[in-house]
C-alpha cells in the first residue's frame, strides 16, 4: 500500500498527516524547515511508494525538488477546491492537513496543472528580463525629468547617441549631475543584463520547433514565442480557443441577468507577462498582417485604440493556439483560411 501524506505547507514549517503502512495508524506532526536535513530524514524514513499532497504555494520549489530526489510522488492541489470540500468551516493547520490526507486517500484530491521544469526555468527568465525592462523604464523616466527641469525635451530620443550627448552636456546642479551619471550607469548595466538574457534564450527558441512554428506569424518574436509555447504547453489540455483566451485572461467578463446579456472588460486572469507581450506583439502584427490591420482599423474607429489593441492581441493568441494545435506554420494557416472562404460563401442561400 502507498503511504499518503497530507501536508499543510507554510514558508517556515509544515504540518503533516500520514498513515503508517504497517499498523494503519493515523499520525500527525509538525516540521520546521530549518534545518532542512530534518525534513529530508522524515520523508526518507517513510515506506515507499510515498504520495505527498499539498496546496499550491509560491515558496515550495525547494520542497518539490527534495521530494523528487527522494522518489516521492507529488500532487499539488487547488486551494479553492480543497476548501470547498471541507466538512467544517473551522480552519487551522491540523484540520487542513487532515483534509488533504482524506482527499488523497479517497482519490478525490483536486490537482492543478504543473509546468515542466524546462518551462518553469524559461518563464522565470522571461519574468526576470521583464523586471529589468521595468527598472530601465523607471531610470529613463527619471532622466527625462532631469532633462525637463533643465529646459530640454528629448522625448523618445533621450537614449539615442545624439540625445545622450545633449543630456550629458547639460549644466546641472551637483546633486542632479550625480543622479544623471548614476541613472545612465544603471541603464548601461540593465542593457547588458537584458542583452545577456536574450542571447541565452535565442538558441533555446531555435532548437524548439514549436517556437519556430509560432514565430512564423508576423509580430511574434523571440520573447512572445517563448512565452506562448511554455505558457500554453501542452495545448492538448485546452478544448477550444475560448478556453485558451480565458486561461490567459483575454476573455471578456460576462455580466448577465435574466434575459439580458452584457459583456465587460477582459478578466485579466492568468499570465500578466503573456498579456503584456501579446499587446506589444499586436502593434507589430497590425503593420505586417493585412487582415489584422483592417480589423484593428475597423474596431479602433468604433471602440478606441486601446480596446482594438486588446482585441488584436486576443486574435493573435487564438492564431498561435491554432498553429500549435495543428502543427502548421503561418503560410499554411493563411492557405487554409483562403481555402475556407469560398466554402463559407456557398452556404448562403
Amino acid at each position: 500500500m502507498a503511504t499518503y501524506c497530507g501536508v499543510d505547507f507554510h514558508a517556515r514549517q509544515q504540518t503533516i498527516t500520514w498513515c503508517e503502512t504497517d499498523t494503519g495508524e493515523l499520525k500527525q506532526c509538525q516540521l520546521n524547515h530549518q534545518p532542512r536535513e530534518a525534513v529530508r530524514d522524515f520523508y526518507a524514513r517513510l515506506t515507499p511508494p510515498v504520495i505527498v499532497g499539498f496546496e499550491t504555494s509560491g515558496y515550495s520549489l525547494w520542497f518539490e525538488d527534495l521530494l523528487s530526489e527522494l522518489g516521492c510522488e507529488l500532487r499539488i492541489g487547488d486551494p479553492a477546491e480543497i476548501r470547498r470540500r471541507a466538512r467544517s468551516r473551522q480552519k487551522n493547520d491540523r484540520r487542513d492537513a487532515d483534509l488533504i490526507f482524506d482527499l488523497l486517500h479517497k482519490d478525490e484530491f483536486p490537482t492543478v496543472f504543473r509546468f515542466s521544469q524546462a518551462s518553469r526555468e524559461i518563464l522565470q527568465q522571461l519574468r526576470y528580463r521583464h523586471k529589468q525592462v521595468k527598472l530601465r523604464t523607471i531610470a529613463r523616466n527619471c532622466l527625462h525629468k532631469l532633462a525637463l527641469d533643465a529646459g530640454l525635451s528629448l522625448q523618445s530620443k533621450l537614449l539615442t547617441k545624439a540625445g545622450r550627448a545633449k543630456l550629458e552636456g547639460l549644466s546641472l546642479r551637483p546633486f542632479a549631475a550625480l543622479q544623471r551619471q548614476e541613472w545612465l550607469e544603471l541603464i548601461d548595466q540593465l542593457n547588458q543584463r537584458i542583452a545577456r538574457i536574450e542571447k541565452a534564450l535565442e538558441p533555446l527558441a531555435e532548437q524548439d520547433p514549436r517556437v519556430v512554428r509560432v514565430r512564423t506569424h508576423p509580430g511574434i518574436g523571440l520573447l512572445t514565442g517563448l512565452a506562448l509555447v511554455h505558457t500554453l504547453s501542452p495545448v492538448s489540455r485546452f478544448a477550444n480557443s475560448r478556453k485558451v483566451t480565458a486561461y490567459v485572461g483575454l476573455e471578456p467578463v460576462e455580466h448577465s441577468s435574466a434575459g439580458t446579456q452584457r459583456w465587460g472588460g477582459i478578466s485579466k486572469a492568468g499570465s500578466r507577462l503573456l498579456r503584456f507581450l501579446l499587446g506589444e506583439a499586436a502593434h507589430n502584427a497590425c503593420q505586417e498582417d493585412a487582415d489584422l490591420r483592417r480589423f484593428y482599423q475597423r474596431l479602433s474607429a468604433r471602440r478606441g485604440s486601446q480596446k482594438a489593441t486588446v482585441a488584436v492581441a486576443r486574435k493573435l493568441l487564438i492564431r498561435a493556439y491554432v498553429l500549435l494545435r495543428e502543427e502548421i506554420d503561418y503560410a499554411e494557416f493563411q492557405r487554409r483560411a483562403v481555402a475556407a472562404r469560398p466554402a463559407r460563401g456557398n452556404t448562403k442561400p
